[in-house]
């Protein structure tokens, strides 16, 4: 793995990567972003939430001034949902340097997208029927265009875009860097490259299979303010030797850490706020059994190979499948069985099953376990330990005090309270930790055939036939995408497959599959598909 330090970025480019907590770049960016930051052409094929927006737009932010007052970078994206997502990052991206960005899509009033076009956004992110649209309009010129981007361009084509992505390109000068990020390479985005892209670079990361048949992988579905009592639970029922828990940010994993050890768990955090003696303070506690519970982030566990970890924890899933592979592999290791657990809230099933799916791997659901499963768990442990001593047979010092006892004491009473003595009681400790965002679900999108026509006969994701769900639907035939749209206007749907500017009436606002033509009707749409950020 690189770090983004080793690219040669510029310092408020690299400033704003830092902030965002990342420090080493995932596959699919250490492959793409030194041969993007040559000016290369390049088709990236990578899975969606491997990463591809920072592996796209940080080399492209790199590389314009803040002087730039024109369009000099074109993202195109399948979906409306995308090319929020997409401009969310970018922005974020270029906090420091102060690019500007503006997100352009069907479904917003197209008024407000010209009006924001006049302050000279340098990057536009966009679906290709409301880039065109806004290109006839010349309220969008590419004269000026030195870098495109296609992001998922296998969805592109398959929801009907080739013509509109064709006559885009047709339209970019011909000096310019073309990067073409798609998870599939069928015969029609072939085409696509050889006839748009000079001399590509071709990257590939394709996730492999997780080949763990030693780790035992399952999940309890629980709310976020509940998970610290399921952990806690947890820990109890399993009693792990050494066990790794893994929290979404440092701010998790220091109050995750310190809620542990106040409920009587010895455990430590690890972050890379940590300096380096802190660090190695840590993991040799870790080591050598001093603390059985580390805490840690995705960043702080990279090349972690501590022998003995028997179990994994995901208290918070991580945003992308290559980090569940890595975190799952600091346990089963040199030949031993091994146990990871995730607790996914119910907005994370989605991106769980796409965890599942891009990993090929099914994760078991398991309940919560009960208060009464904890104890057995842990008395279970003590009960081990006390067998364990006695097969020693280096207890002679102790029989006197022992025959003592007995002669005072029922044995099972006096048994049962040394393992309660050594079970240890619990710390009844109110704790409450900062909630932590759900992961952005990956949602299903409509079945689209490649001439960009929808398949009707079931609901995507919504309400059947008829819904008026403010997310997604289906009714009177016609497909509406995303959230409501402003003022009535611009929704997906109705007969007409109306487009952009159109507004839908197939849900409460009156007619029933009627579509009121206020604009230029294309025939494409939008679906709804996600990106999950690295």
């Amino acid at each position: 793995m690189s770090t983004f330090a080793e690219f040669g970025l510029e310092p408020k480019v690299l400033q704003a990567i830092t902030e965002l907590g990342f420090e080493e770049a995932t596959p699919i960016q250490s492959k793409s972003i030194p041969i993007a930051l040559t000016g290369s052409d390049l088709i990236g094929q990578a899975q969606t939430g491997t990463g591809k927006t920072a592996a796209f737009g940080i080399p492209l932010i790199n590389k314009i001034p803040t002087s730039e007052d024109r369009i000099v970078a074109l993202i195109m994206t399948p979906t409306r949902e995308l090319a929020i997502q997409v401009a969310e990052e970018i922005g974020k991206l270029t906090r420091y340097k102060g690019l500007r960005t503006l997100p352009i899509y069907g479904g917003q009033e197209i008024g407000r997208q010209i009006r924001a076009l006049k302050k000279h956004p340098q990057i536009i992110i966009g679906t290709p029927g409301r880039l065109l649209d806004h290109i006839n309009r010349k309220t969008i010129k590419l004269a000026d265009v030195q870098t495109v981007v296609l992001d998922e361009a296998d969805e592109m084509l398959d929801m009907g875009f080739m013509e509109d992505i064709t006559s885009i390109l047709s339209m970019v000068p011909e000096e310019r860097q073309t990067m073409l990020f798609s998870a599939t390479m069928p015969p029609n985005i072939q085409r696509l490259a050889q006839q748009f892209l000079s001399n590509p670079e071709h990257v590939s990361v394709i996730p492999k299979q997780v080949s763990a048949p030693l780790i035992d992988q399952a999940y309890i579905e629980v709310h976020e303010r509940q998970k610290f009592e399921a952990l806690s639970r947890l820990i109890d029922m399993e009693s792990p030797e050494l066990a790794i828990i893994f929290g979404r940010t440092k701010r998790r994993v220091d109050e995750l850490s310190e809620a542990l050890q106040k409920r009587g768990y010895s455990a430590e955090g690890l972050h890379g706020d940590l300096s380096q003696n802190q660090r190695d303070n840590v993991m040799r506690k870790f080591r050598d059994g001093s603390i059985d519970v580390l805490v840690a982030t995705d960043v702080a566990a990279r090349g972690l190979d501590v022998s003995g970890v028997t179990h994994v924890i995901n208290f918070d899933l991580p945003q992308d499948p290559e980090s569940y592979v890595h975190r799952i592999g600091r346990t089963g290791r040199a030949g031993k069985e091994g146990t990871a657990w995730s607790f996914v809230t119910p907005r994370e099933i989605d991106h769980l099953h796409f965890i599942e799916k891009v990993t090929r791997h099914k994760i078991t659901r398991k309940p919560l376990p009960s208060i009464a499963e904890a104890i057995e768990g842990k008395q279970r442990v003590t009960a081990e330990r006390l067998i364990e001593n006695v097969q020693n047979d280096d207890t002679q010092e102790y029989k006197g005090i022992a025959i003592h006892l007995l002669e005072q004491y029922d044995s099972v009473n006096l048994l049962a309270a040394a393992i309660k003595l050594l079970t240890g009681e619990k710390k009844d400790v109110n704790i409450e930790l900062t909630p932590e965002d759900p992961i952005r679900a990956k949602k299903r999108r409509p079945d689209v055939r490649a001439s960009g026509r929808r398949y009707t006969g079931n609901s995507f994701g919504g309400n059947r036939s008829g819904g008026s769900s403010s997310n997604r639907g289906e009714g009177g035939g016609g497909y509406r995408g995303g959230n409501r749209s402003e003022g009535g206007r611009g929704g997906y749907g109705g007969g007409g497959r109306s487009y952009g500017g159109n507004r839908s009436s197939s849900n409460s606002e009156g007619g029933k599959g009627r579509s009121e033509r206020s604009g230029e009707s294309r025939r494409k749409y939008s679906s709804s598909d996600d990106f999950v950020n690295k």
